[in-house]
């Protein structure tokens, strides 16, 4: 989470001193999110225990993919279990509601980190980033004059066109579902087995019902964040929320009442998990590895996404190893048919306060008392947290780029980093009236929550753009 501040151009919405800057922290360096995944073939029928406590997926870096690639990740060891349990006579049961005793598991890869470990991890990358100020920027001036006497001065690079504020590709991706066909067809057994999950008092929660459920979350805009297969902590606090927003007993756990408000708005045959042909507008889009330091990305034309499996999670709200896990051998070219997660529909309905809490890593949007949504998020750190109170939206601003600052004294340097949803903020920046701070999207969806924060509201880039489409200007932040 980016502590930065909004300058507002001409094309911005509400005026801002160019004049204030701030500390900040840049988003993370691990730039490879594609992990080595086991196969579809493999995932269990009545194996994968929605109740225990699996850590949600997280990506790492290609170095860490070295390190970690002969390891088993913790959903496949508990699977192993199961499965040797069921080889002895063994009975390996569970209670059906969300909330068990833990099962300890051998040691995990990196990727599989606890919570305490992945906020550790990414505030020691965050602290070794080479931003150290920064700010949102709508767009950079096409024929701005530039002071190469002045430190603080910056250009783009040779030759390089600035990025028009509607060339939102990465946007279109996530939001468009005009000309992209759905079906049913030739899906697996265990694809089938989600779409049939249906869920009952006193049964073995396994793994299709673990994905129906974060599925019929989102639908309900209780966002559990990446869809990945593993009950963790952001799966365990959109039920929470989900239950609030229904006016029912905010347990946690799955019960009859928490299942019929799930489904009760939810077409009885739409399918959690569908099939999708890759088109040629897919395979066409502009992919770009992301480099490290700010002075290499500020020589791209975009932060697009790394390649077509980053964009396709962001799009169908998957963490990339169930996306991986789904599709294995896969190879992504025109006219193939890949399995994904059947997308939520709009929101619609109008928000005019949010209220992030920092206890609970939560945003909750409301439309005057009415709870409309939730979303996981990260709201500050212990060393850098977020100003408590209540505050304004004042500007909105999609695709920004990000004017990042380097050094300190006589060595400092700004670099312009191109629009895109690897840039520090994600594909949208809403600004507040508290200066240096806003809502925004980042760029490792699968680190939210985790993420340590220099004092701004993140989200996942598809949920801010979700909050981005009916948010009001002017509309109440409470922050605390």
């Amino acid at each position: 989470m980016m502590k930065i501040k909004p300058l507002i151009t001409a094309m911005s919405i509400a005026a801002i001193s160019a004049t204030m800057s701030i500390s900040t922290f840049a988003a993370t360096n691990d730039n490879a999110r594609t992990l080595s995944a086991h196969s579809a073939d493999n995932l269990p029928d009545m194996a994968v225990l929605a109740s225990l406590d699996i850590q949600e997926s997280r990506s790492s870096s290609a170095e860490s993919n070295s390190a970690t690639s002969s390891a088993t990740d913790r959903m496949s060891q508990l699977i192993d279990a199961k499965n040797k349990a069921n080889q002895n006579n063994e009975t390996v049961d569970a209670p059906a509601t969300v909330e068990a005793p833990t099962i300890e598991a051998p040691a995990v890869a990196a990727d599989n980190m606890s919570a305490q470990e992945l906020t550790r991890k990414d505030e020691q990358s965050d602290s070794t980033d080479d931003i150290t100020e920064g700010q949102a920027v709508a767009a950079p001036s096409e024929g701005a004059s530039v002071d190469t006497t002045n430190p603080l001065s910056f250009e783009l690079p040779n030759n390089q066109p600035l990025q028009s504020l509607g060339d939102d590709t990465a946007i279109k991706s996530i939001e468009d579902k005009n000309g992209k066909r759905y079906t049913t067809l030739n899906l697996s057994n265990y694809a089938k087995q989600v779409n049939d999950a249906s869920w009952s008092p006193n049964m073995k929660v396994n793994s299709a019902m673990t994905i129906k459920m974060q599925a019929l979350l989102d639908w309900n805009h209780a966002s559990p964040g990446p869809i990945d297969g593993g009950w963790g902590m952001n799966s365990k606090k959109a039920l929470t929320n989900f239950q609030t927003m229904k006016g029912l007993p905010a347990t946690g756990k799955m019960d009859q009442k928490t299942w019929n408000a799930l489904i009760e708005n939810i077409p009885a045959n739409k399918p959690v998990l569908v099939t999708y042909t890759l088109t040629e507008d897919d395979i066409k889009t502009k992919f770009a590895t992301t480099p490290s330091g700010s002075e290499a990305k500020s020589k791209m034309k975009g932060l697009y996404y790394q390649d077509i499996k980053e964009m396709l999670a962001e799009r169908f709200h998957m963490d990339v190893r169930y996306l991986d896990k789904l599709n294995k051998n896969k190879k992504y070219q025109v006219g193939e048919t890949i399995t994904v997660v059947n997308n939520r529909e709009p929101l619609n309905k109008r928000i005019n306060r949010v209220v992030a809490n920092k206890s609970d890593k939560t945003l909750y949007a409301y439309n005057g008392d009415q709870l409309v949504a939730t979303y996981p998020t990260t709201v500050g750190s212990a060393a850098t947290p977020s100003p408590q109170g209540t505050f304004k939206i004042i500007n909105r601003v999609k695709m920004p780029w990000y004017k990042a600052t380097v050094g300190k004294g006589d060595k400092k340097k700004v670099h312009m980093l191109p629009p895109g949803p690897n840039n520090p903020v994600g594909v949208v920046w809403m600004g507040l009236s508290k200066p240096s701070y806003g809502i925004h999207g980042s760029p490792k969806p699968e680190g939210i929550s985790r993420q340590a924060s220099a004092g701004c509201v993140r989200l996942t880039n598809w949920d801010v753009l979700e909050v981005y489409a009916n948010i009001e200007n002017g509309a109440t932040v409470e922050l605390k």
